[in-house]
């Protein structure tokens, strides 16, 4: 079954999110449990949490439909010993807070070498980061999503990613998250069905699809391999509507978060709904 929603404003506070959510037709969300803005945000409070674990259970949100997402201000492979100290203490926080909410999952960009180490130095240090953040937590996922390449950000390949993977101690709380758009603007080219077949059957290869844990379904303004990350309507980029309906009718992408994270939220209930109506009859 597919769950389909969009990254849903939590202002007023998070139990906000699930009646957002519900009130566009969605049947999964994203969400920041935090102002993404600030590295230090006020706790959580009892009121709070109960009242989001309320909205989700009266709206059907279990939380396998809930995928959050971290602060953009994180980054888990910084090259500076401040820089990765407030990052590791940030991203700890939003996985005691997806504790704290009953959640299961944290999707996370990977982090940038920021031309001031190697690659491979980065993609391990971002590996500890996880694995300190898993170490103090429980039933959490990290869940790592695939970026563009935009700059010095890493985790645009597959085999980065899967690098990643191989040097976090608890594989069973280590997941993938894919975003259409990045994957297109990286350089993978998911547009046409002999690509999609291919790209995914490489996603399969090197990194398993036991580890999908959500995607972000984003049309790109920008064009196959740019490195750029630019989210469009659904339809209207330069990927088009057919792999999204292709995503749609494929069983390998059942029973996960199906993100939107367009840039026009006055159009998230067309986008769910067009979607929905793409899934054929069996």
């Amino acid at each position: 079954m597919k769950y389909v929603g969009a990254h849903v404003s939590a202002s007023g506070g998070v139990e906000n999110a699930p009646i957002n959510a519900h009130a566009i037709g969605a049947r999964a969300f994203g969400l920041f449990t935090k102002n993404q803005k600030r590295w230090v945000s006020k706790p959580l409070t009892k009121k709070s949490i109960e009242a989001f674990k309320a909205n989700c259970e009266k709206y059907g949100f279990a939380p396998f439909q809930v995928l959050p997402h971290d602060s953009y201000l994180i980054n888990l492979g910084h090259p500076d010993k401040e820089g990765l100290r407030k990052s590791r203490d940030a991203f700890l926080d939003e996985m005691q807070r997806c504790e704290q909410l009953g959640l299961d999952r944290l999707n996370f960009h990977p982090g940038s070498h920021l031309n001031r180490t190697d690659e491979e130095t980065c993609l391990r240090t971002i590996a500890e980061s996880v694995n300190m953040a898993l170490d103090q937590t429980k039933g959490v996922t990290a869940v790592i999503e695939n970026t563009a390449g935009q700059g010095t950000n890493l985790g645009y390949s597959f085999e980065q990613i899967r690098y990643i993977i191989d040097h976090i101690e608890d594989k069973d709380r280590a997941g993938v998250c894919i975003d259409t758009a990045h994957a297109y603007s990286a350089g993978y080219e998911i547009k046409s069905a002999e690509g999609f077949e291919n790209t995914f059957a490489r996603f399969d290869e090197v990194i398993g699809f036991r580890y999908l844990k959500g995607m972000h379904l984003n049309d790109s303004k920008k064009a196959h391999a740019s490195r750029v990350d630019r989210h469009d309507l659904i339809g209207q980029g330069t990927l088009g509507a057919e792999v999204f309906i292709r995503i749609m009718n494929d069983a390998r992408f059942d029973n996960i978060p199906m993100i939107l994270e367009t840039p026009d939220e006055n159009e998230w209930a067309r986008e769910i709904a067009f979607l929905y109506d793409s899934v054929r009859a069996d």
